[in-house]
């Protein structure tokens, strides 16, 4: 998935990839802080703490 970061396009189209990833509606996740950097941090309602770290998990570097 490719989008422009003009007009807040790349954040929404990471909001729409992390609410399908979770199984919540679109609403439900938002770019609380990095709107216009490249690390961002995100609010997921509807997924817990445990869920959230388990889905980080699956992509940390393994040694």
């Amino acid at each position: 998935m490719r989008a422009a970061p003009e007009n807040n396009e790349a954040n929404q189209a990471l909001e729409k990839l992390i609410a399908k990833a979770f199984g919540v509606a679109k609403g439900k996740v938002k770019v609380v802080r990095g709107q216009t950097a490249r690390m961002k941090q995100l609010d997921i309602d509807g997924a817990s703490d445990a869920e959230i770290a388990a889905f980080i998990a699956k992509f940390e570097e393994k040694p």
